[in-house]
């Protein structure tokens, strides 16, 4: 992992298209803004894992085979 420190409107990039710039800092809290492209999913960590767990669940329960039926 890499650990940086940056100030308040301070930003960092990422592949060449990605930008995340500290907004805001208050305590122990930071706003962060994020701009990527379109194509590029940005998402919480923990709802990250919530729709990993979700899709893991949809195979697990017959997912696949609604999926085969669709496809035929």
């Amino acid at each position: 992992m890499l650990a940086l420190s940056r100030k308040k409107n301070e930003a960092l990039i990422i592949n060449n298209n990605i930008e995340i710039t500290v907004l805001e800092i208050k305590g122990e809290q930071i706003k962060l803004g994020i701009s990527a492209p379109k194509d590029v999913p940005v998402y919480r960590k923990e709802v990250y894992e919530q729709i990993q767990e979700a899709n893991k669940d949809a195979v697990n329960t017959g997912g696949m085979e609604a999926l085969r039926n669709l496809l035929g």
